[in-house]
């Protein structure tokens, strides 16, 4: 799709009805590189039905698997695998650079092209790369391709220096068949992270720590991992969830948003609720009835977890623009985050970053 048209209806209409929250795209990415560890059949359910998924299902069938999928499940067989990320479909995908983890613990070796992303900031992939030769590993590039290669992963002790979600979840599913304990200090905590690691236990890892700051993973030492038939359940899309329910919190008069975990938004929902949105929380469920009070202006930081996610910072700038007052909104992850502005702006948005 090239373009979306949007015809406004002033106040005339508000939204109401029921909204189905979708698996967690953050969480399915990293399961599905986590198939490299299982020598059996590896099951996902409630997969969203995206497009990063595809390419990464394009992936994974170059590279040697079997693919199966019937809606959102999806089921994963290694066969004749290969340790080469697609040149093509990586340098497009910022999130191939999750495959490297799981890939260099089975295969002793991973070669990538520098991964493509979105636009909103620097994303540097140093972090993964010092992981790796901590654990090890020896590193070369030549053309644009990255080749790691380690002939016996190690466990190690090891300190992120900056909160990073998909290395902690590359390291922990690299440690997961390294040889020795590693110990991962300032992980991250969000929920994918925490899903990631407790599949991983439920199929016989030793993992502690996990959802704090400091993990502990013993390696099998080079042995693949089998799944016995355990599947892996993605959680619900917590940044989408948010979005609805920011939307909702605007414009809603009756919105029930199904498929939610509220403990995963929760510093956005005091941040709404705190502003004078009308909301019900049940235990997988949030009602946005019209809110019967003029909305206040909003102070915002945005924040590794549990903090407010920067995925849903542009959302809120929005939201800040139909509160009475001045907002106040501070970015720390990424330094682009603010480049909506402009297009807010021509709307007749009073914005000053």
């Amino acid at each position: 799709m090239s373009k979306f048209k949007i015809i406004g209806t002033g106040s005339r209409k508000i939204l109401k009805g029921i909204y189905q929250v979708s698996g967690s795209k953050n969480e399915s990415l990293p399961a599905m590189a986590m198939s490299f560890l299982f020598s059996d059949v590896y099951t996902i359910k409630n997969v969203p039905q995206i497009e990063d998924m595809k390419r990464m299902l394009e992936l994974l069938d170059i590279m040697g698997f079997d693919v199966s999928i019937k809606g959102s499940v999806f089921k994963l067989q290694s066969k004749k695998l290969t340790s080469a990320i697609d040149k093509k479909i990586g340098a497009l995908m910022r999130s191939s650079i999750i495959l490297t983890g799981p890939i260099l613990a089975r295969m002793g070796e991973v070669s990538f092209p520098y991964p493509g992303g979105c636009a909103i900031g620097e994303r540097p992939i140093d972090l993964f790369l010092n992981s790796y030769k901590e654990m090890g590993a020896k590193i070369s590039e030549r053309r644009g391709v990255i080749k790691v290669k380690a002939r016996k992963l190690k466990g190690i002790k090891i300190y992120l220096p900056v909160v990073s979600v998909t290395v902690t979840e590359s390291v922990m599913m690299a440690a997961a068949l390294a040889h020795g304990e590693t110990i991962i200090k300032n992980a991250a905590m969000e929920p994918e992270v925490v899903g990631i690691g407790n599949y991983l236990k439920s199929v016989g890892v030793k993992i502690e720590g996990i959802g704090s700051p400091v993990i502990k993973i013993i390696g099998t030492g080079g042995k693949p991992l089998k799944t016995k038939g355990e599947a892996f359940e993605v959680i619900p899309d917590r940044i989408e969830a948010g979005s609805v329910l920011i939307m909702g919190a605007l414009s809603a008069k009756d919105l029930l948003i199904k498929n939610v975990i509220p403990e995963h938004i929760e510093s956005l929902i005091f941040t709404l609720e705190k502003s004078g949105a009308n909301l019900k929380i049940g235990k997988n469920q949030i009602r946005v009835l019209k809110s019967k009070r003029v909305l206040k202006p909003v102070k915002i930081k945005t924040h590794e977890f549990p903090g407010l996610a920067t995925d849903l910072q542009q959302q809120m700038g929005t939201y800040a623009t139909q509160c009475n007052g001045e907002s106040n909104i501070l970015e720390t992850i990424y330094e682009s985050r603010f480049g909506y502005v402009d297009d807010l702006k021509k709307m007749k948005a009073k914005i000053d970053v």
